[in-house]
C-alpha cells in the first residue's frame, strides 16, 4: 500500500521571499542532506557508531521552522533525529559531526553522540531518544518565558519554543498532557509533528484511531494545521503564522508536516518494510529539488549559484570531518563531568 496523503499545493502567489532569503533556505536545506550523506558514508565506513538516525527527505521541516525564528531568542526541542535541526539552529558542522564521532569538541562533549545533541548557546534544548521525551521539556522552557514575561515583569521575555516530534510520539500520554497545559495557560510554544508516515516499522495509519493528527489539536480548543512538509516555502509560511500567534499571547499551535524519510528508521535498518512504489512517490517529491525550481523560476537564483553553494557546503562538511577526526578524545578522568551544570 502507498501511503499517498497529501496536501493541496501551496499557493506561492503569496509569497514574499527575496534573494538572499531563499538562498538562506536553501544552503541550509542542502547542509543538512549533505551532512547527512556523509554520515551515512561515515557510519559504513566504521568511523561512526551506535544508532544514526538520518533526516533525508524532511529537510523542508527543519528549515522551514528553524530559520522563522530569532536565532538568539528562540528554542527547539528535537528528537532522536535531531542532526539536522542543530544544523538549522547554527550549531557548527563541525561540533555536530565531532559530537557524532564522540569527540571532546563535540556540540555535547563527546557524551551524547547522535541522539543527545544539545547547544545552550544556539538555544537547542536537545536530542532526545526516547520517543515524545522531548515534548514535556519544551513545555517547561515555554513555561519559563511565560512566567517570566507576565510574573516577574520580563518584557525581554518574548521567546517562542518549537517543539519537534514524530507521528509515534502522538499516541503517547507526554503529548495528550502537555498540549492540555499549554492550551490551559497559553503558552508560547509550537507542536511540530513530522508525520514521515512510519513509526520505526509500524505505519502511521495502523497505529493510530485518527491518522489526522492535526485536528488532534481541536480537543484542547488549539490552532491546528496541516501542511506540506515536502515544501519549505509551505512550511515557513504556517511556521510565522504560529510564531506571531505565541509572541502575540495567543497560546500554542499544532503543525502536523506531511513529509517522508528517504532513508530507513536508522543506518541499521535495511528499510525492508516500505513499497517500493511509496518510496517512489515521495522520492518525486523532494523538497531541494522543489525550491531550487522555485528559485529558478522566479529569477531569484540559477543553477551556477546554486552549484555554488553545493559546493561550498560539502566544504564545510568535509573540514568538518577532517575536524573530527583530528580531535581529541574525551578524558576517561572526566567521566562524571557534566553530570551537573558547572558556574560559567
Amino acid at each position: 500500500m502507498v501511503s499517498e496523503r497529501t496536501v493541496p499545493p501551496f499557493n506561492t502567489a503569496t509569497v514574499q521571499i527575496s534573494k538572499e532569503e531563499g538562498l538562506i533556505l536553501y544552503e541550509d536545506m542542502m547542509l543538512g542532506r549533505l551532512f547527512e550523506d556523509k554520515c551515512a558514508e561515515m557510519y559504513y565506513r566504521g568511523r561512526m557508531f551506535g544508532f544514526v538516525h538520518l533526516y533525508n527527505g524532511q529537510e523542508a521541516v527543519s528549515t522551514g521552522l528553524i530559520k522563522a525564528l530569532r536565532p538568539d531568542e528562540d528554542y527547539v526541542s528535537s528528537t532522536y533525529r535531531d542532526h539536522v535541526h542543530a544544523l538549522s539552529c547554527g550549531v557548527p558542522a563541525r561540533e555536530v559531526m565531532a559530537e557524532l564521532f564522540g569527540k571532546e569538541t563535540g556540540c555535547s562533549k563527546g557524551r551524547g553522540g547522535s541522539m543527545h545533541l544539545f547547544s545552550a548557546k544556539h538555544r537547542l534544548l536537545g536530542g532526545y531518544a526516547f520517543v515524545a521525551e522531548g515534548i514535556p521539556v519544551a513545555m517547561g522552557a515555554a513555561f519559563q518565558s511565560k512566567y517570566r514575561k507576565e510574573t516577574i515583569g520580563d518584557a525581554t521575555a518574548e521567546q517562542v519554543t518549537v517543539c519537534f516530534f514524530g507521528d509515534g510520539a502522538s499516541n503517547n500520554g507526554q503529548f495528550f498532557e502537555c498540549l492540555n497545559m499549554s492550551a490551559l495557560w497559553k503558552l508560547p510554544i509550537i507542536y511540530v509533528v513530522e508525520n514521515n508516515k512510519w513509526a520505526i516499522g509500524m505505519a502511521h495509519d495502523r497505529a493510530t484511531s485518527q491518522p489526522e493528527i492535526y485536528k488532534k489539536a481541536s480537543v484542547f480548543n488549539m490552532a491546528g494545521v496541516e501542511v506540506d512538509g515536502m515544501d519549505v516555502l509551505a512550511v515557513r509560511s504556517v511556521a510565522q503564522e504560529a510564531i506571531a500567534r505565541a509572541r502575540a499571547g495567543e497560546g500554542p499551535t499544532l503543525i502536523e508536516a506531511l513529509t517522508y524519510r528517504f532513508r530507513g528508521h536508522s543506518l541499521a535498518d535495511p528499510d525492508e518494510l516500505r513499497d517500493a512504489d511509496e518510496k517512489e512517490f515521495w522520492g518525486t517529491r523532494d523538497p531541494i529539488t522543489k525550491l531550487a525550481t522555485y528559485l529558478i523560476e522566479h529569477n531569484l537564483a540559477n543553477n551556477q549559484e546554486l552549484k555554488e553553494i553545493e559546493q561550498r557546503v560539502q566544504q564545510t562538511i568535509d573540514e568538518a570531518v577532517k575536524f573530527a577526526e583530528q580531535s581529541p578524545e574525551p578524558d576517561p578522568n572526566e567521566l562524571y563531568r557534566y553530570i551537573f551544570a558547572e558556574d560559567q
